[in-house]
């Protein structure tokens, strides 16, 4: 009774899993009882049938000159019987290439009916699709967990990628993935502003709309604006919609200890001292690394992490130096104060 082909009732429109009662390979045709008990015979093709999943594969590859195609490795013990099909049609099967599960933040498989992952759709709401280039490019033989928070860091891999091919030599760039995902000619001069200081500058500022995020954004990079720049005016779309949706609900103020906060001013008094229109990065990072050096803190990593913690509710965040260039020296001192002030604790 099995059939490659499933009939398509013509008085419904359903796929029927019944029994095929004759099968005529010289005419094409099949016969079968409808839904109501009459016998239909009818060709499979025109519409009329759906392949049943295995031999769909093996007739795809022949009728349609597959010559690559990647599945999961869940199809990996099929591989040979799609191959034999596709052989008995008289085509060569593809090369093939298996890779790995997707999994939740928890490290289950990725399941439909459980709905514990993220769509195409989802993820390009909040990042350009070149970052899910990146992702699905890297390691696909390793299984890897497909979950909202991977999104920050696929976008700023992608645009480091994009950023370091124009300094490399021919044997590198091939190596590079941004090669790959844009066919040998990737973007010059995306961004000078990652996803990840987008999304704090989004914070610091209660940004709601781009246009405030483009004045931070003119400031620090003058003659950079929308025309220039449409890749990063994009990028300030997705950074208000991300830090909506996934940093904002999950944000947690704390006070500064007695320590931080004896650091916090003597941070807002070296960065009063630096020119209001300091944008050098690096200049403002020395500043709060020599901060964290001279009021103790050990590892160095608590002090920034205090930083993150009372400035933006959250644990880590890129280079506070980078940070401060954007958002401005003085703006930045003004943080400072208003969470000594404990007037961050409630910006939620």
């Amino acid at each position: 009774t099995y059939s490659p082909f499933l009939p398509i009732s013509p008085k419904t429109g359903r796929v029927l899993y019944v029994p095929m009662k004759q099968v005529d390979s010289a005419n094409g045709t099949i016969t079968f009882d409808d839904e109501d008990g009459e016998e239909i015979t009818q060709s499979v093709t025109g519409g009329r049938a759906k392949m049943q999943w295995k031999p769909d594969f093996g007739m795809r590859w022949a009728a349609l000159g597959v010559d690559f195609e990647m599945f999961g490795k869940d199809h990996q013990p099929n591989q040979q019987v799609y191959a034999r099909i596709c052989k008995a049609l008289g085509a060569e099967p593809p090369v093939n290439y298996v890779y790995e599960l997707f999994l939740d933040q928890h490290g289950e498989k990725i399941s439909k009916t459980k709905g514990n992952g993220i769509s195409v759709e989802q993820w390009l709401s909040y990042a350009a699709p070149e970052s899910l280039s990146l992702y699905n490019f890297q390691k696909p033989r390793t299984a890897k967990k497909l979950y909202f928070d991977v999104i920050p860091k696929a976008v700023d891999e992608y645009l480091t990628y994009v950023e370091s091919y124009q300094g490399q030599n021919t044997a590198e760039q091939l190596e590079n993935p941004a090669w790959h995902i844009h066919a040998g000619n990737p973007p010059k001069d995306l961004t000078p502003i990652s996803f990840a200081l987008l999304t704090n500058l989004v914070s610091a500022s209660n940004a709601e709309t781009k246009e405030l995020l483009w004045a931070f954004i003119g400031k620090y990079a003058p003659g950079t604006t929308p025309q220039t720049h449409p890749f990063l005016d994009k990028l300030t779309d997705y950074a208000i919609a991300y830090f909506n949706d996934f940093v904002k609900p999950t944000k947690t103020f704390r006070e500064a200890t007695d320590k931080e906060r004896a650091a916090f001013e003597d941070l807002i008094k070296r960065l009063d001292a630096l020119p209001a229109n300091t944008t050098d990065g690096e200049t403002i990072q020395n500043e709060v690394y020599a901060v964290g050096k001279d009021h103790g803190f050990e590892p160095l990593r608590d002090w920034f992490k205090a930083l993150y913690e009372v400035l933006f509710g959250v644990e880590s965040g890129p280079r506070f130096g980078q940070f401060a260039a954007i958002f401005g020296v003085r703006e930045t001192s003004a943080l400072l104060r208003r969470g000594l002030a404990g007037e961050l604790l409630h910006s939620t």
